[in-house]
């Protein structure tokens, strides 16, 4: 099942707990606009060369669509539009007035230079400037796009509505993004991890988390986690995977993971098949990486009590469904990774105001959110009988159907 139909699945699951009116259940679902755009550039050798960019803008009753924006190979319309349609649940659960959105550029950013990857943010931003704005649409950063690419659409939106430094959020500190806002997704993960393990009289000190995916998320995680007396076992990347069942050093594995750009052949640890990380022997798994690697295939043979999904869509329904009936709990997606879209929240909000937090403000804040975050989640589980997962949604889908009926849909 690809990540639309799952999220489709979960939304219809949701809506009819919540007893949701058909025809407003199919509102919900159906996107506000969706944006096809083409966009040339002329590459550095001369040669012209054509890209395709989308913008699946779903919903806007609870305020103005967010979502991140990806430059990879594989970015396609069914696939942005769940991710869209996910962060309109996301932003729901943070109980933050944003609505969703997602787009993105099929294209290898590692195969192209920085000018033209400058050519094409711009390009893209020319098509799509209408249609974003403050108080529209605000873009983030995802993956294959960062702080720069955020810099180079503040500038060219900029020379059509004037300097806008809310339109993006996850810019350059100097251009005005908000301290903390590196660390808010692996924070968030950190903090949900924290609340999951309370309710059950548990703590991180001294449980052995495995991490799949040692990138921006997965590394914040696991240097938070093993700060608050989590062992780090095993860890995997794009370049192999490592373990040390007595704890990974994680400060030297940072610095290693600096020079050499990934985690293969570190010192103090043994090599391990990539494939096997996610059935290592640990108390608590985060799978930080892509969608979709856990399943029926590999779900039999999970060790971990607890998923701390910090990816997008980790687990596919079938796996689920497993993992359900082992007894594993799973802190869903939309909950656990909404680290990065609240700071981004705070990040816009500062923008907005012309005032700028210290970073304990936003890490402070931070933790509020995710805390009552959870409680939400757990109050929701408990009226409608359900696991971590449907309370989330129906937490998520609740607060969007009722703005929506609020501001008078169907009148």
């Amino acid at each position: 099942m690809n990540a639309l139909a799952a999220t489709n699945r979960n939304f219809k699951l949701a809506s009819r707990l919540l007893g949701l009116d058909s025809k407003l259940e199919k509102s919900l679902l159906i996107p506000f606009r969706e944006i096809k755009v083409e966009c040339t550039i002329p590459m550095d050798d001369g040669t012209l060369a054509s890209f395709v960019g989308f913008r699946v803008q779903h919903d806007n009753s609870r305020g103005p669509m967010k979502g991140g924006i990806r430059y990879h190979p594989e970015v396609e319309p069914d696939e942005v539009n769940a991710l869209a349609q996910l962060m309109t649940w996301k932003t729901a659960v943070a109980k933050i007035p944003y609505g969703g959105a997602k787009g993105g550029i099929g294209c290898d950013p590692s195969k192209l230079s920085i000018s033209e990857l400058e050519r094409l943010t711009r390009v893209f931003t020319q098509k799509i400037h209408d249609l974003i704005g403050i108080h529209t649409d605000v873009p983030a950063p995802d993956m294959g796009t960062g702080p720069q690419t955020m810099a180079w659409i503040l500038d060219e939106y900029s020379k059509f509505h004037g300097y806008s430094p809310a339109v993006v959020t996850g810019k350059p500190i100097d251009l005005g993004g908000s301290l903390g806002r590196d660390a808010a997704t692996g924070r968030g993960v950190m903090f949900g991890t924290e609340a999951l393990l309370n309710e059950h009289g548990k703590s991180i000190s001294g449980q052995r988390f495995v991490i799949q995916g040692f990138g921006n998320v997965g590394s914040w995680a696991a240097k938070l986690i093993s700060e608050k007396g989590g062992k780090i076992v095993a860890v995997s990347d794009i370049t192999g995977a490592i373990k040390n069942k007595d704890g990974i050093d994680i400060p030297s594995l940072l610095n290693y993971t600096k020079e050499h750009r990934g985690v293969k052949g570190f010192d103090g640890s043994d090599p391990i098949d990539p494939n096997s990380i996610l059935v290592e022997d640990c108390d608590i798994l985060i799978p930080a990486a892509l969608g979709g690697v856990i399943n029926k295939e590999n779900a039999n043979e999970i060790k971990a009590k607890f998923i701390i999904e910090a990816a997008n869509h980790p687990t596919d329904p079938d796996a689920d469904e497993i993992l359900s009936k082992k007894g594993v709990v799973i802190l869903p997606d939309i909950y656990a990774n909404s680290g990065g879209v609240t700071v981004s929240y705070f990040e816009w909000v500062q923008n907005i105001q012309g005032f700028m937090w210290e970073e304990e403000k936003v890490n402070d804040e931070l933790k509020t959110y995710m805390t009552r975050g959870f409680k939400d989640l757990k109050d929701m589980c408990k009226t409608h009988a359900c696991d971590l997962r449907m309370g989330a949604f129906t937490l998520g889908v609740n607060r969007v159907a009722r703005a929506t009926v609020l501001r008078g849909w169907g009148a």
